[in-house]
Formats: structure tokens, C-alpha cells, sequence
């Protein structure tokens, strides 16, 4: 069974920073690509970002040019920097294994990110 173990949230104000880790289990870590998603209140999950096995990334718009999605295999974790926060950044965050499209696996508890206007 994967299991995901997401950390790093907290609270911020506009345009800080913060860092989410997720240590992966119960998979080969290095061939699986990956991803971020994120759900707001009263929203529905929505996805914000992937990495491959091979490090190819991508973005929602939303988030281009502040967030960086990056993967250390040998500790099997997924990080996310993400850099002038905007109030509506405000979410839990939430990583898994990604593929067509989706997502793979149950999820883990996920980690909230507020952010201060």
C-alpha cells in the first residue's frame, strides 16, 4: 500500500514562502512520476503541479513562475517550494502518484497552507 506523509504547511503572509516535503512509501519511488494537487475550501481538489521519473515538470498557470516541484529519490521525497504566496494559494496540500492524467492512490492527510492577506 503507497502511503504519503505531507509536511511543511503553515501559516504566511502574502508574497512568503514556504516548503512542503512528502516522503513517499510502499512503491519504487525513482520510477513513479508525481504530483502536487491542492483543495481549497468548498472546492474540489484540483492538480498544481508533476514531476516524472526523469525530472520533466509541469504547472498549472496559476502557480507558474512561483512554485518548483522537485524530488529527492534517494530520500524518496517530493518537495514543493512555493515562493510569493497569494491569499488565494490558501489550501490543503496534498501529494500522490500521478499517471494519465490522475491520481493513483488513496491520500494522505495533506498538509494546510494558509496564507495572510
Amino acid at each position: 500500500q503507497v502511503q504519503f506523509v505531507e509536511s511543511g504547511g503553515g501559516l504566511v503572509q502574502a508574497g512568503g514562502s514556504l516548503r512542503l516535503s512528502c516522503v513517499v512509501s510502499g512503491t519504487l519511488f525513482d520510477f513513479n512520476a508525481l504530483a502536487w494537487y491542492r483543495q481549497a475550501p468548498g472546492k474540489q481538489r484540483e492538480l498544481v503541479t508533476t514531476i516524472s521519473s526523469g525530472g520533466t515538470t509541469t504547472y498549472a498557470d496559476s502557480v507558474k513562475g512561483r512554485f518548483t516541484i522537485s524530488r529527492d529519490n534517494a530520500k524518496r521525497t517530493v518537495y514543493l517550494q512555493m515562493n510569493t504566496l497569494k491569499p488565494e494559494d490558501t489550501a490543503v496540500y496534498y501529494c500522490n502518484r500521478y499517471s494519465l492524467g490522475r491520481a493513483l492512490d488513496a491520500w494522505g492527510q495533506g498538509t494546510l497552507v494558509t496564507v495572510s492577506s
